[in-house]
């Protein structure tokens, strides 16, 4: 278990915004009236860059931002089975480029959809509750991470169908696993958080061949040689409550709790003895009105703003690149009131959407000028 460094003082921002920038409302929708938990934006294909994806109820929904403000819907998809309840959606890619959207929710099946031919491509049954977070690697976009209310992550292969590895058992976590992210850079790496207050970085690299077979296999996926991987490489305790979303940040880590802020730390991995190390806790983003668990926040392509709403409605929009740290700009409509679930910044930061509880999807732009 890591320790938190003590004698090093982190930078709280300040709630005053700079308003170095300005976003105004150019749209909102009500998609239906079952909450929405997901939004998310392609980064994953130049090509599709201003396309995004919604999850909530039994649906997924893409749509497109037009220039103008306008969001025009592109197709959507309805799950045969009406108490499906879907929390997570990410998008990803078959080995030959084509647009695939991953999503799941409460009866833990993975739907994988081929955007081009509006099929389900794959169906990944393994997980034994509901799935609470998708994430895809990014440099190999047929990998998926899962987190789930049965305490794992599993690595899946989108293409094959294939479950790689599942991270669980003696030094997994104790709960539900809430959100996990991949390593922008360093293939092997992913962290996960959950309700066990601990966020724990795990390595695949002594499995990459399971990783690499995954994509050769031709036999029933059933019958591949899924390995139980049961120790991250660190496990750290920043947070005294559920972590129910985190992001790295180059090496350091972006997460948040249910008390109302953004940590950044750094994980201080020792070499020789896995497991342990040390959290040295670097800035503070106060998310005021944001305590209850399930609240997600978004950056940008280049991570240098972060967007995360809170219950009563409201955006904070924080700038990632300045120390201490900078509030960007508050968001506020007076219709919009409702818990923000999931907010997705655009590849460059110019566009922010909302996901709320009651439905609906807000739309704001930056305003140039």
């Amino acid at each position: 278990m890591s320790k938190i460094v003590l004698g090093n003082e982190s930078l709280v921002g300040s709630l005053t915004p700079s308003n170095k920038k300005s976003y105004k409302v150019t749209n909102r929708i009500q998609e239906g009236k079952k909450p929405l938990y997901a939004v998310v934006f392609n980064f994953l294909d130049s090509r599709f860059f201003s396309v995004f994806v919604t999850a909530g109820g039994n649906k997924i929904t893409l749509y497109n931002c037009l220039e103008d403000g306008g969001i025009s819907a592109l197709q959507s998809y309805a799950d045969e089975d009406k108490e499906e309840s879907f929390y997570t959606v990410s998008w990803a890619c078959g080995v030959r480029g084509n647009p695939f959207v991953a999503a799941g929710g409460v009866k833990g099946i993975i739907r994988v959809i081929d955007v081009n031919n509006e099929t389900i491509h794959k169906s990944l049954v393994g997980h034994g509750d509901s799935v609470n977070e998708i994430r895809t690697q990014p440099m190999k976009p047929q990998l998926v991470i899962t987190a789930s209310k049965d305490e794992s992550v599993r690595l899946w292969n989108v293409e094959t169908g294939i479950c790689i590895l599942i991270f669980a058992g003696a030094g997994g976590h104790r709960y539900e696993v809430l959100s996990v992210d991949f390593h922008p850079t360093e293939i092997f790496r992913f962290a996960s958080c959950g309700m066990d207050t601990t966020i724990k970085i795990w390595s695949m690299k002594e499995f990459w061949t399971y990783v690499e077979k995954s994509y050769t296999w031709t036999d029933d996926p059933s019958k591949f040689p899924t390995k139980f991987v049961q120790f991250p490489v660190f496990t750290a305790s920043v947070h005294t409550n559920y972590v129910d979303c985190n992001r790295w940040f180059g090496d350091f880590i972006l997460s948040k709790s249910v008390d109302n802020e953004i940590l950044c730390w750094e994980p201080q991995l020792k070499e020789n003895s896995p497991g342990e190390g040390t959290s040295d806790v670097l800035q503070r983003y106060p998310v005021p009105m944001s305590d209850i668990w399930f609240i997600k926040f978004s950056c940008d392509f280049q991570l240098s703003s972060l967007a995360i709403g809170n219950q009563e409605g409201k955006i904070f929009v924080w700038d990632l690149k300045s120390c201490p740290p900078v509030l960007i700009t508050k968001l506020s409509h007076n219709q919009s009131k409702c818990v923000i679930r999931q907010t997705a910044m655009s590849v460059d930061g110019s566009t922010i959407l909302a996901a709320c509880e009651d439905g609906t999807i807000w739309r704001w732009d930056v305003v140039t000028k």
